[in-house]
This record gives structure tokens, C-alpha cells and sequence, in this order.
């Protein structure tokens, strides 16, 4: 993926007021276009396009970011569980080519059936359990 200068990247160029909580090598933000409330990113200071490219002291430092902000929405907004996900790549949806992390809080009820979570994005193969007999995966 063609990967612009850190000056032309939206993350590399946060204002200070965007940043919810950080770390020496991550930062969290709320996102821009939430799906949901409390919608959330955790973004590697260093400009990287690809998650599998991160040194492993900034995959941990994502990792504490992440659980710090699912605190954080835990004690605020009270969720019953969340999505956490990471487009890598055009052909998986990445439209930022700096690395990022979602965490999606989800609530009872904000979809009728939740099964399969991050499965829909094939919608053909996500309903296993009817297909299967109701084994999960």
C-alpha cells in the first residue's frame, strides 16, 4: 500500500484535543465516523502502515492503550461486550495507511442478532450456525 509522508497522514498530524489517553508509543482517539458511541482507535505514534510491520514494544503499547480505553468505556458507557479489529490493507478495507486499531463497544440490542460479530463482513459465509446445525466456530 502506497503510504503518504507522516505530514500528509491524518494520525500523524492529531491536535493534542483529539488524543483521549496515551502512552510514549500509542495514542487514543475517539474515532472520527463512530458506528456506535464510544467507538474507539489506538494508533502507533510512529507512522506504519501494517500492523505485522509494528516492533513488539508497540504492539504492547497498543495492547495497554487498548485495555486502558476499554476501562475507561467499561466504568462510562457500561457495554455488554466489544469488537476489536484491524483493517490491514486495501483488500481489507484499510482507507488510513497508518496502522490502527478499532475497539467497538456493543451493546444488547444495537443489531438484532450479533452472531458471527466480525464474520459479516463475508455476509454469504457468516450465518454458520444455521449451515453447521448450530456448532460454533
Amino acid at each position: 500500500m502506497p503510504t503518504p509522508t507522516a505530514s500528509a497522514c491524518p494520525f500523524c498530524t492529531l491536535p493534542s484535543s483529539r488524543i483521549v489517553i496515551a502512552n510514549e508509543l500509542a495514542v487514543v482517539i475517539r474515532d472520527a465516523y463512530p458506528v456506535v458511541t464510544g467507538h474507539t482507535l489506538v494508533i502507533p505514534r510512529r507512522h506504519i502502515g501494517s500492523f505485522f510491520d509494528l516492533e513488539l514494544v508497540e504492539r504492547e503499547a497498543m495492547l495497554r492503550l487498548l485495555d486502558a480505553v476499554r476501562r475507561e468505556l467499561d466504568g462510562t458507557l457500561h457495554p455488554a461486550g466489544y469488537n476489536i479489529g484491524v483493517n490491514d490493507g486495501p483488500a481489507a478495507g484499510q482507507t488510513v495507511p497508518h496502522v490502527h486499531m478499532h475497539l467497538i463497544p456493543r451493546f444488547v440490542g444495537d443489531q438484532a442478532d450479533p452472531r458471527g460479530g466480525v464474520r459479516w463482513i463475508f455476509p454469504e459465509r457468516a450465518d454458520y450456525w444455521s449451515a453447521s446445525g448450530g456448532e460454533s466456530d
